[in-house]
């Protein structure tokens, strides 16, 4: 029994918790460089102690309750991050600043806009507070390890704050980002209660909801429509493009002319690592010899002279679409 004493007692300083100062290191490298009064105090350290690290250099003032670890020089995303926790439990990052770490449009506001489901507490410098009773849970979501409203509830929010336009190319980005999903927007919307940005997000949504129901086969017979009316000649459905290190599927192939059409459907689940898959295989296929191009649904089903135009001027070898132009 003694033997096994030892050993329990030797695991036992195997296991050990770290130093406090590491394990306030590693809260704050998760956390973008800073960490919360609240967090330092739940670690064991009292007031004085904190002060004592804030003399010596070792913890830095961000916000009240809030202080950068190490040095004062933080990200974008430390900023972010030190704004929420300032803001306390149940803050998030929202509207324009959301928009910019969703990268949805990008922002140079000195102040870091967070809405907190609380009606009370103090206004903070360099922090823009909305309060929100209508901060349900499905609203919000957490990007890099910073507590966020979702892209639907981040693009009403910003409908708010922004113009059409910004609306526009704000919500066109969530959609080449394959972050964009109509169904959870209009969720959002249904909860929107009266809120300023709703009727402005409704109408830039008008165009989706024309197309909402397409499915990918259903695009594909559209774009096939489109080039049999415009007499572009027909392409190979779905080929199998044989490359070195695999043998990728596409929408449409011409091989002749060596181009490839790709038609990006509105999925609403896509991911940003499906996005960038996406873009790896194009530059594969560019590699070995292809031109890629895609047309969004948009285009497809709503601009079909500017998709034909585009096709003709790729196509320039084919018959066809030189009798055309002969006409």
């Amino acid at each position: 029994m003694e033997g096994v004493g030892r050993k329990a007692a030797v695991c036992g300083t195997q296991f050990a918790p770290p130093p406090r100062g590491q394990a306030i290191a590693a809260l704050a490298l998760r956390q973008h460089g800073v960490i919360a009064l609240g967090q330092l105090t739940a670690m064991g350290l009292s007031p004085r102690a904190v002060r004592g690290r804030v003399t010596t250099g070792r913890l830095h003032p961000v916000h009240r309750g809030v202080y950068a670890v190490g040095h004062s020089l933080l990200s974008r995303e430390g900023r972010f991050m030190a704004a929420v926790l300032a803001c306390g439990p149940g803050a998030v990052l929202s509207h324009r600043s959301a928009a910019c770490l969703w990268e949805l449009r990008p922002s140079s506001r000195s102040r870091v806009e967070v809405t907190t489901p609380r009606q009370t507490g103090r206004s903070r410098p360099r922090i823009q507070i909305h309060r929100s009773r209508r901060l349900v849970a499905d609203d919000v979501t957490a990007t890099q390890g910073i507590p966020i409203t979702t892209v639907a509830r981040t693009l009403l929010d910003l409908a708010e704050v922004a113009d059409r336009r910004a609306m526009e190319r704000a919500v066109e980005r969530a959609e080449s980002l394959r972050v964009f999903d109509l169904r959870a927007l209009h969720d959002v919307l249904a909860r929107a209660d009266g809120r300023r940005g709703a009727p402005a997000l409704q109408e830039v949504l008008a165009n989706y909801d024309d197309a909402s129901g397409l499915t990918r086969s259903e695009l594909e017979l559209r774009f096939l429509e489109l080039c049999r009316a415009a007499a572009i000649p027909p392409p190979r459905v779905n080929a199998t493009i044989e490359l070195n290190d695999s043998e990728p599927e596409v929408d449409f192939a011409w091989p002749e002319q060596r181009l490839i059409v790709e038609t990006d459907g509105h999925e609403t689940h896509g991911t940003r690592a499906a996005f960038e898959r996406d873009r790896r295989r194009d530059q594969r296929l560019i590699r070995a010899g292809w031109r890629v191009v895609r047309f969004t649904w948009r285009q497809v089903v709503h601009d079909p002279q500017e998709t034909t135009t585009t096709l003709r001027a790729l196509l320039p070898s084919s018959p066809a679409v030189a009798d055309d132009r002969k006409r």
